[in-house]
């Protein structure tokens, strides 16, 4: 019994071989013995018109390798382009910020200037003030002092005043003691006192 189960073995493995074999013959003859004779006819036909396929295929590689150069290269002359711009935009963006920063500087110290000029100008005002306020009560003494002299006394000093003087003192004069000084002066001094005095 042992005889038979060996002649099965041999028979499956045989049968797999050959299983193998077909299947490697089929796709030969399907797939490579067509490409082949496909090639082979195009080579001719290359041949019969000179066209020299290594050649061709050859500058076909290489022509696409330089255009990729040549793309490239464009990229990168556009890189550069971009970035020299990008640079110019840059160092005129920090000319304007210097020239601004010049222009701030500037008017910090004019700001600065009218300040100092302003304080100045105010305590010159306040001393003006204070110079006014002295004179008007020095003036005002004057006048008191006028009313309280007789009119006799008061009639010559104000003739020896300039005119500006001797107006501004009559016009701040009470009207009873007003004309009593102009009674007590020449008829041509109470005149010309008068017609000042309406002028004003």
């Amino acid at each position: 019994m042992a005889k038979p189960t060996k002649p099965t073995i041999k028979q499956g493995t045989i049968a797999v071989e050959s299983e193998k074999t077909g299947f490697l013959k089929k796709l030969f003859m399907l797939f490579f013995i067509p490409v082949l004779f496909g090639l082979a006819v195009i080579l001719i036909i290359a041949q019969l018109t000179n066209i020299n396929v290594f050649e061709s295929v050859t500058k076909l590689t290489n022509g696409e390798s330089e255009e990729n150069v040549d793309s490239v290269e464009e990229e990168q002359l556009v890189f550069e382009e971009k970035v020299v711009t990008l640079q110019a935009q840059i160092q005129e963006k920090e000319a304007q910020i210097v020239q601004l920063q010049t222009q701030l500087d500037s008017s910090a110290s004019e700001k600065e200037g009218l300040l100092i000029e302003q304080e100045r100008l105010l305590e010159e005002i306040e001393l003006l003030k204070r110079q006014k306020d002295d004179t008007k009560r020095d003036f005002d003494e004057i006048v008191a002092t006028f009313e309280q002299m007789s009119s006799k006394s008061a009639a010559p000093v104000l003739n020896n005043m300039s005119d500006a003087e001797a107006l501004r003192i009559l016009t701040n004069l009470k009207p009873d003691i007003l004309a009593g000084i102009l009674e007590k002066m020449t008829p041509e001094q109470a005149a010309k006192y008068t017609e000042l005095m309406s002028k004003q």
